[in-house]
């Protein structure tokens, strides 16, 4: 595929009234620092280590920014965030009090409703739902990768980026390579042509693994808080991993390829080393193919296999050269190295999106999130059932995952996918 090329089959925001909306001027006075106020209420969902680092680089960002308001599932998460929070560098912007801090499913809407700015950093399966809310409240928000576990939770996701963009609100994604300096600089060296014309894309996360099991069954009151204390290894809390963590890689690869929609992807996966119960229902190791027009090529593969070699390494192959993402570097035709200064990408996150909406130039760069999010839910469904799966069959299947209702008590018990014999709705 051409490096210029417009062919990119977009299906989430064609035909929309987004476009329009992100570059048209909508009043922002219902938000307090849009009026000229230095204080930008900030809140926070979801205070695990990721929500507890972003609350922090939030804060870092603007010193105008102060966190008012926390929710999570658990007391104990909430608390040992806010001490983290209190003893940090910027623990004199901390301003949340007794009242302000919630527990519960049902606690992003108190902290949404006292924000101005919401930090969305859940387990991804509640992100869709969380991200609507926030929009619907006419907040501006800050949402972890990846968008969603599912179709159904992306349409979710997807239409709260149309309504951001038509009321001139920020939804800035977490998917932090894309705001690494050196990387952000390799990829415009793609982008102007100095390997050609992209033929192949190879991106893979293999590692380790994650964290083990946290809490055993008999430290927890129901299933259903086993399952949440122990998020990663449920399908329709994570996404399995290559949904949650790998979708790294494959935001690379939809990064070169400018948002195009592969026309169908295949995959395969299993369970080779993680097959204890306390594993839940997730894969250890995929394999995905994606099929782009004129014959272009995406390869991933990823993989959670302790004792093992570990590579996390993108490359992009071009009909002149060849472009090691990671190492920062162009070989071929075209030789090319980043010599420019690095910088910290997590809190790069946050500084562009408070300076933008300093600004009045709020960014929504939702769409992008989505589609890469999509890609990585294609490659769980096309190993978990052995079929090759189309965008559009992703995107508008109606196997939600999850429960009906969120109460503590029983959880979804989802078997361990088979390929050939596990299908999609």
């Amino acid at each position: 595929m051409r490096n210029g090329s417009k062919s990119n089959r977009r299906i989430f925001l064609m035909n929309s009234a987004a476009a329009a909306g992100a570059a048209s001027t909508v009043s922002l006075t219902n938000v307090a620092h849009a009026a000229g106020s230095d204080t930008i209420r900030v809140g926070v969902v979801g205070c695990g280590g990721r929500g507890t680092g972003a609350a922090e680089q939030t804060l870092t960002a603007d010193e105008g920014c102060r966190l008012v308001a926390m929710a999570e599932l658990f007391d104990d998460r909430l608390e040992s965030s806010l001490q983290t929070l209190k003893v940090s560098r910027v623990g004199d912007r901390v301003d949340v009090t007794d009242d302000s801090k919630f527990v519960g499913f049902d606690a992003y809407k108190a902290v949404i409703d006292s924000s101005d700015v919401v930090l969305l950093t859940t387990t991804p399966h509640f992100r869709p739902i969380h991200a609507a809310y926030a929009v619907e409240k006419n907040k501006h928000v800050f949402v972890e990768k990846p968008m969603a576990v599912d179709g159904p939770g992306l349409r979710m996701y997807l239409q709260a980026v149309r309504d951001a963009a038509e009321k001139g609100l920020s939804m800035v994604h977490g998917f932090c390579w894309r705001y690494h300096y050196p990387r952000r600089a390799t990829m415009e060296q793609v982008f102007g042509g100095a390997i050609g014309d992209i033929r192949t894309i190879e991106t893979t996360y293999n590692s380790q693994g994650v964290w083990d099991p946290r809490k055993t069954r008999e430290e927890c009151g129901s299933d259903m808080e086993y399952q949440q204390r122990n998020w990663y290894y449920y399908t329709w809390l994570s996404g399995d991993h290559i949904v949650e963590q790998a979708v790294h890689g494959i935001d690379t690869m939809n990064w070169a390829m400018r948002n195009a929609q592969p026309e169908r992807v295949w995959a395969v996966g299993g369970r080779q080393v993680r097959t204890a119960e306390r594993y839940g229902n997730i894969y250890d190791h995929f394999s995905v193919v994606y099929e782009y027009p004129e014959n272009v090529r995406g390869y991933h593969h990823c993989r959670h296999w302790p004792n093992t070699a570990n590579q996390v390494k993108d490359y992009i192959l071009g009909s002149t050269g060849t472009c090691d993402v990671f190492g920062n570097r162009i070989e071929g035709a075209t030789r090319w190295r980043y010599r420019g200064e690095s910088n910290n990408m997590y809190q790069t996150e946050h500084d562009e999106m408070y300076e933008a909406l300093r600004a009045g130039r709020p960014i929504n760069n939702g769409e992008e999130a989505a589609t890469s999010t999509l890609l990585a839910i294609m490659g769980r469904m096309a190993a978990y059932t052995g079929r090759v799966i189309t965008p559009d069959e992703a995107l508008n299947s109606k196997e939600r995952l999850g429960p009906e209702s969120y109460e503590w008590g029983d959880a979804p018990n989802y078997p361990i996918p088979i390929p050939g014999v596990t299908d999609i709705a």
